[in-house]
């Protein structure tokens, strides 16, 4: 567990003999702390933490990071220069006052992965990387106790908190990095020193801000380059996938193939859909094969399982539990099925939208039964790539959908790629926003209708299926 000592050594370099304080946790936001909790005060664009440092302390925060001095705290220990030598500690609570409190978090759980001895798991990739750590992580949990960054926390905030999260009882972390912009996912790496770097495919989200497919593959690869010689470090990569697949020629770490390539360390053939009741498929390793079924939606979804039993058989498990993390998988989907009171089933697919996450989606929605109508709204951050992106799925969408719903202006392209590849204009509605949205769809559900709903986020999307799960 963390300690003042440890966090005045990150900060100062100085190993000081203090009496024992430790820390909880670390939390960003007042309404999360708990008592003995490290509150780390950060600026952002909609607030600033040091508004809220006294309610931190209310609900029994230890200490606080800040860079400025908060209202109505006295307390306040200031590590801006060199620490006096008959310095005394604060009655807790108190602040500790340091030049940017962003970089001392960063500073921290450097300092503090580098106490641990624990394997660090690191995941990248454009599409899959939430999903495939929270079954990477079943997986090692069946032996190893096991840490896993909560939520989508993969950037410079959300990784240093859960490395402050660790113990010296675990021994295992599977840490998502993301990435925006060059050298981001290097600086993570710097932080959290992953053993294991495990990339899923490299599409076009976020196209907008990085530039192009080439850029974001050179960002995910950062991880792949920032892993230890063989045979401490391992990658794990994707040989479907050909801009993942190369970069195994950039790193000095041990390479493990997974695919549906035979060519591949680990692959995987006879794939077959059963709805939402999951996937089987044959597995290949070396000399032995084995047919699985396991709870993962889409005939996509034995890559994440491939994903999984590639960081399995790296860290030693046996085939037994392997099987048994990948049978957690139901528990860790993103899609959602909601029956509404007509008798149509809606396919919550909400969280995100990409061309390649939603081909998955509509690849889906083909192997059920019923009238097929598909919800898709706008997909942002596609940069240079919108046009095509958007087409591709409406030339899927036209081979799919009985009925298809375009949401927002971006979406327009969808349906007219769709009407172009030969859907008929009487099965094609266009819509401004997801209020309009929901309208059409109110009175024209039945039973019998599957509804994949599907956009970025920015679009809220997730609004329209409370609405109907009452209304229609």
């Amino acid at each position: 567990m963390l300690t003042l000592t440890d966090i005045l050594e990150a900060l100062t370099g100085k190993k000081l003999q203090l009496p024992a304080l430790y820390l909880s946790e670390a939390a960003i936001d007042s309404r999360q702390v708990i008592p003995g909790a490290l509150f780390i005060a950060l600026k952002g664009e909609r607030t600033d933490g040091h508004l809220f440092v006294a309610e931190a302390f209310k609900k029994g925060a230890s200490l606080a990071l800040v860079q400025d001095i908060p209202p109505g705290v006295m307390n306040i220990l200031d590590l801006r220069g060199d620490i006096p030598a008959d310095f005394q500690i604060p009655q807790p609570p108190f602040c500790l006052l340091v030049p940017d409190s962003l970089k001392a978090l960063q500073q921290i759980a450097r300092f503090w992965r580098r106490k641990l001895n624990i394997k660090v798991i690191g995941i990248t990739g454009s599409v899959g990387k939430s999903t495939t750590k929270e079954l990477v992580a079943e997986v090692l949990c069946q032996r190893y106790r096991t840490l896993r960054s909560p939520g989508n926390l993969n950037n410079e905030i959300g990784l240093p908190l859960t490395i402050l999260q660790l113990g010296y009882g675990y021994e295992r972390a599977v840490l998502e990095m993301g990435f925006y912009v060059p050298g981001e996912i290097s600086f993570l790496c710097d932080i959290a020193l992953p053993d294991i770097g495990l990339v899923t495919n490299i599409g076009t989200v976020h196209a907008e801000r990085a530039g192009s497919q080439e850029a974001i593959a050179r960002g995910k690869a950062e991880l792949i380059q920032a892993l230890p010689p063989a045979p401490q470090g391992t990658a794990i990569l994707n040989l479907d996938d050909p801009w993942v697949s190369q970069m195994a020629s950039l790193t000095r770490a041990e390479v493990f193939f997974y695919g549906l390539d035979p060519s591949a360390h680990l692959w995987a053939d006879q794939v077959v859909s059963a709805g939402l009741e999951g996937i089987r498929f044959r597995l290949h390793y070396k000399s032995e094969e084995l047919t699985i079924n396991v709870p993962l939606i889409g005939r996509h979804s034995v890559h994440t399982a491939l994903r999984a039993t590639a960081a399995g058989l790296v860290e030693g498990l046996s085939w037994g539990e392997i099987i048994n993390g990948l049978h957690q998988g139901n528990n860790q989907l993103r899609l959602v099925a909601v029956r509404t009171p007509s008798g149509a089933m809606i396919l919550d697919d909400t969280y995100n939208a990409s061309p390649e996450s939603t081909l998955a989606a509509l690849n889906l929605l083909q192997g059920m039964k019923g009238r097929r109508i598909a919800v898709l709204g706008d997909m942002l951050e596609l940069g240079i790539y919108e046009r095509e992106g958007h087409e591709m799925v409406g030339l899927r969408a036209a081979e799919v959908v009985d009925w298809l719903v375009a949401v927002g202006e971006r979406a327009k392209i969808i349906a007219e790629s769709a009407q172009s590849a030969g859907l008929k204009p009487s099965q094609i509605s266009w819509v401004k926003d997801v209020a309009q949205a929901t309208q059409v769809l109110k009175d024209q559900l039945k039973d019998g209708d599957v509804v994949l709903v599907k956009g970025s986020h920015g679009l809220r999307m997730d609004r329209m299926i409370a609405e109907l799960e009452v209304a229609s």
